[in-house]
């Protein structure tokens, strides 16, 4: 039985602690929060003991693995605890704010056999896994482009001084929202090696963005396009769509179905020439227990199998998700350079008018580039 510890309570805690609470595996023996309220209602219904201090509890308890689900800022500062003690870390996205940091914290694993992943489940949903499956049998030949998209209305006033209005605390469209698309392209595609033509757009909040838009170059000759927007009342529920083009025919996926178009039959496959579609009903592998979706579940239970059978080659571990990082660091400069750029092209043109200086999120951008 493997012996657990939470650290931090909110929405994904309480999920994860849901979802593993009813491993045959697992047992949770400690839970650190800040909320008084919170400890109070643990200590009261459930038999875990609890804590304020995530160091201690770290220190006191037998703990073979910990879930943080924190603030983004405190992720790689808690996760460096873990591993000085041999703690197996699972650890809420984004992975870290920092680049430096992350770094770090990869170089204090090595010579560790400790599993360690991040909360990417976009890795895990079934109609993506069936995605990646097709993509590595090679069935639309070889990927020339493809456009990762990502909608919702999570976002429809200014969040003033709350947590996803700053970008310091983990707050914006890129970090919160975006960060599930860029991953999503890393995982079916690959990293880029390059990141051009990004845009970073306001439309309710004064303090962070709420539009991402960039291009993805890869040296390999395709290209792709990312377009992310949490500020879109046409959608109720967060939307996650991606379309691969290959020199085969092309792949359009969502979480609900896939369709794909094939200039020649696959029967090896089962797939006809033209158009196939397949929802997920059709192909969904049902999980133990069901909580916000299966990827939810299988993203844990993938997380202690990698520690009960000794696996460190984890798909979504610390170095994946740092990938995902990078990214979203390249896109918030190649947007920082660009608006400069801009800017000085408008305010020495003697036909356009000068510009009042945008503020906010734009000077902090600018900023960016020396970090």
């Amino acid at each position: 039985m493997l012996k657990a510890g939470f650290i931090g309570m909110g929405r994904m805690g309480i999920t994860h602690y849901s979802i593993l609470n009813y491993h045959p595996s697992v047992k949770i023996v400690a839970v650190c929060d800040q909320s008084k309220l919170m400890l109070k209602l643990l200590n009261k219904y459930l038999d875990v003991l609890t804590f304020t201090d995530y160091e201690k509890m770290l220190e006191e308890c037998e703990i073979d693995f910990v879930v943080i689900s924190t603030p983004s800022p405190s992720h790689v500062e808690i996760a460096e605890v873990a591993i000085n003690h041999n703690i197996h870390t699972f650890v809420e996205k984004p992975f870290t704010l920092n680049l430096t940091s992350g770094k770090e914290t990869i170089k204090h694993l090595e010579g560790k056999e400790l599993v360690n992943q991040v909360g990417y489940v976009s890795r895990f949903h079934d109609v993506f896994l069936q995605v990646k499956r097709l993509l590595d049998a090679d069935l639309i030949g070889e990927i020339k482009n493809f456009r990762s998209e990502m909608y919702g209305c999570i976002v429809l006033k200014n969040s003033g001084t709350s947590w996803r209005g700053k970008t310091e605390t983990g707050g914006g469209c890129m970090y919160e929202f975006a960060s599930h698309a860029i991953d999503l392209v890393v995982y079916l595609v690959g990293e880029p090696d390059k990141v051009a033509g990004s845009v970073l757009q306001q439309v309710y909040s004064s303090g962070v963005e709420d539009i991402v838009f960039s291009n993805f170059i890869y040296d390999k000759g395709y290209s792709g396009t990312l377009m992310v927007n949490w500020s879109d009342e046409s959608y109720r529920k967060p939307t996650n769509r991606i379309e691969i083009f290959g020199k085969k025919g092309k792949i359009i996926a969502d979480l609900h179905a896939f369709k794909i178009f094939l200039k020649e039959p696959d029967e090896s496959k089962g797939f006809k020439q033209g158009w196939n579609t397949r929802y997920v009903t059709d192909f969904a592998d049902s999980v133990r227990f069901d909580v916000r979706g299966n990827e939810f579940t299988r993203q844990l239970d993938y997380f202690v199998g990698c520690i009960e059978q000794k696996r460190t080659d984890n798909i979504s571990s610390f170095a994946e998700a740092l990938k995902t990082d990078i990214i979203m660091e390249e896109i918030i400069r190649d947007a920082a350079i660009s608006l400069a750029a801009d800017e000085v092209a408008v305010e020495s043109s003697p036909i356009l008018p000068n510009r009042t200086k945008q503020l906010s999120i734009w000077e902090k951008l600018l900023k960016l580039i020396g970090r």
